[in-house]
């Protein structure tokens, strides 16, 4: 099976060539293919690559190539995790909104919205060539804004299914806590990428979530960097990104006296680069776990093999909700459990959503269905009232000065930049 990485030249593609290595009876991968245009970063990674499965004792062969259509001809599954303006793009995205009093981050509020104006058409357009050129190949989506990108795919009529590593992250931890097998643990997960709530954890079918909370809720609450008062109240665990939202004026406050989280991954993202070019390292450094993606791996390939698999089996996924959700459109991308099959992912009923949820699911939905529109169609209005519809920004004139601020900054890859 020939399993192609958009993105190859990542810092992360040793996690995912660990979980390959790892759990082998699971993926019969005979070929991997990275492809990224930046060769500095891809001969590095590629060469790591070929050591961990040789060393492994893994058949796969590992190709390096800039050319995508060469890498993915053929491909029985696509993984995009791709950065559009590298690090340099992400410090912008931290930094600028903070300027205006809003949070910085990658992936939500305004440098969210900046990330998904570059990333959406570049995505669009790899997804045609693999349309062309491996047409039955499933895309596996990590890029982020995961839920903005997986929803512009699917729009477009691609086979495409949006994966983070939220849920297996929180599924790991509780069942670490229990004292067992993460196979036994099945979490009542709900929301949108980025943005949800775990309201039940099952071990063995029977809700365990009430007893954790009673014993475990100071680690709980310190995992997310929320008030343990909060977990107790909720009964349920929020994601760590609900930290922008439940105590935004408090993270604004530490990202203005903190060097910004790209700053920091830019220098780990050298100091890796140089251990994969190091023709001795064989295995991921421990440097990796700082870098973020845990248990990457271990989804990624639990998902590619249920596709190709067939299985049958549940997993968290960003896929159309279809109803499940019934205050959100049918084709809105929600993060929850799925049935994944070889026809792909089918979301599962949830009990009905809280309305102290479904109100911030239901608003930083429609954001959503913006934030698409103003990729796909550009325009500084678009851009602004994708803002305006943020809960994170949400107020006319500071929707109006970011608008400005991150169509100029991003000008570089925004063709639209120079029209109102």
């Amino acid at each position: 099976m020939k399993l192609a990485v958009v993105g190859g030249g990542s810092t992360y593609t040793p996690e995912l060539v660990d979980g390959f290595a790892r759990l082998r009876e699971d993926l019969p991968l005979t070929e991997l293919v990275l492809v990224d245009p930046a060769a500095e970063r891809l001969g590095p990674v590629a060469g790591m690559a070929r050591r961990m499965l040789r060393a492994a004792g893994h058949p796969a062969t590992v190709t390096a190539t800039g050319d995508l259509r060469e890498g993915v001809a053929g491909a029985a599954v696509v993984l995009l995790q791709l950065r559009v303006g590298g690090q340099a793009a992400r410090e912008v995205d931290e930094t600028l909104p903070l300027r205006c009093g809003c949070v910085g981050q990658e992936t939500t509020g305004a440098g969210g919205l900046a990330k998904a104006l570059r990333t959406v058409p570049v995505v669009l357009d790899i997804a045609e060539v693999i349309a062309e050129h491996a047409p039955e190949a499933w895309i596996v989506d990590f890029t982020n804004p995961v839920g903005i990108v997986t929803r512009a795919l699917l729009d477009a009529g691609h086979r495409a299914i949006g994966l983070c590593n939220v849920a297996i992250g929180f599924q790991r931890r509780f069942a670490a806590m229990l004292g067992v097998a993460p196979s036994r643990v099945s979490l009542g997960h709900v929301g949108l990428n980025h943005l949800t709530w775990v309201r039940s954890v099952g071990l063995d079918g029977v809700d365990v979530l009430p007893d954790l909370i009673g014993e475990h809720a100071p680690e709980i609450a310190a995992d997310v960097r929320l008030p343990v008062e909060l977990i107790t109240r909720l009964g349920a665990v929020p994601s760590y990104y609900l930290r922008y939202f439940y105590a935004h004026d408090l993270v604004v406050a530490e990202q203005r006296a903190e060097p910004s989280r790209a700053a920091q991954v830019a220098d780990m993202e050298r100091r890796l680069l140089a251990m994969y070019a190091d023709p001795g390292v064989t295995v991921k450094p421990d440097l990796l776990e700082q870098r973020g993606g845990a248990f990457y791996s271990e989804a990624a390939v639990a998902l590619i093999a249920s596709l190709l698999g067939d299985r049958g089996d549940t997993q968290v996924v960003n896929v159309r909700n279809g109803g499940v959700l019934p205050f959100l459109p049918d084709e809105a991308v929600v993060e929850v459990p799925a049935r994944i099959t070889a026809s792909g992912a089918a979301p599962l009923p949830v009990a009905p959503v809280e309305p102290l949820y479904a109100g911030l699911i239901a608003h930083v939905s429609a954001y959503e269905t913006l934030a698409v529109e103003a990729a796909l169609r550009g325009g500084h209005e678009r851009v602004a009232d994708a803002l305006l519809a943020h809960p994170l920004v949400g107020q006319e004139h500071l929707a109006g000065e970011l608008a400005a601020l991150l169509v100029e900054a991003n000008r570089a890859h925004l063709p639209w930049a120079g029209t109102r």
